[in-house]
């Protein structure tokens, strides 16, 4: 292998040379200023995700999205990795099925995701990644942290124990609308997503009430009062559209 994985280059950085590479034994190209995960995608090739969406910029958070390159014996994030001449991917072995189920159980151990009682219950991310990876149940125990629930927004609610901490709103807040309301604090398992350096969300001055933080959120995290589970599906495919419009204006 002569390309070395590496990092995903600043933003606005232009770039049109076209490296050729493997993927599951499937030969393809993709420009060099393009990941590993977008590659992949390209060529009807699945890796599991649960930070990334189209629109936002990758952050490499949650980990799933993990593969295996040929001459390294550590894992890389597909999402965050740009493709490199001669580079070989595997994205599905046994080492890798293994670390997204214990990823996926450590997040439903980690907080308090009672699928039952939750009103995206059939429309979340987290729910059909366990079905797909088939983890059936916990091999690590719940850790029942107590957590709050936002409620003062007129409109929306934030529910602390769906969170996955994606940062998908931090993300589309900041870079799509704008309005910088959300962030995180803490760290490791302390780590909240907050509002106006901590303030309850409805005492924000800075959220705009457009809602495309809680059609972002992969969970029920973020969700619109007095929705029902059939009512709360999320609608995240606006994020290209308004993205392409963005950089269309940018030229």
């Amino acid at each position: 292998m002569s390309g070395r994985p590496s990092a995903k280059p600043a933003a606005g950085a232009p770039s049109s040379k076209v490296k050729t590479l493997t993927i599951d034994d499937r030969l393809v190209s993709a420009r060099e200023d393009e990941s590993i995960l977008d590659a992949a995608r390209q060529n009807g090739i699945q890796i599991p995700t649960l930070c990334n969406l189209d629109g936002l910029t990758p952050v490499g958070a949650c980990r799933l999205c993990m593969v295996e390159v040929k001459g390294s014996s550590r894992l890389f994030a597909s999402c965050v990795t740009m493709v490199g001449e001669g580079m070989e991917v595997v994205t599905d072995s046994e080492r890798l099925q293994k670390y997204r189920k214990t990823i996926v159980e450590l997040l439903f151990s980690e907080r308090n995701h009672v699928c039952a009682v939750c009103v995206s219950n059939g429309h979340c991310e987290l729910q059909n990644l366990a079905q797909t990876l088939g983890v059936t149940h916990l091999t690590v125990p719940y850790l029942h942290p107590k957590l709050p629930v936002d409620a003062s927004h007129e409109r929306f609610v934030n529910d602390h124990n769906r969170c996955v901490l994606c940062q998908r709103c931090v993300r589309v807040c900041g870079e799509v609308e704008g309005a910088h309301t959300w962030d995180l604090r803490g760290r490791g398992i302390d780590t909240r997503v907050i509002t106006d350096l901590n303030q309850p969300w409805g005492s924000s001055e800075t959220c705009t009430g457009c809602g495309k933080c809680v059609h972002v959120c992969p969970t029920g995290a973020l969700t619109e009062k007095g929705k029902s589970i059939r009512e709360m599906a999320k609608q995240s495919r606006f994020l290209p559209y308004l993205t392409m419009m963005r950089e269309d204006r940018s030229e």
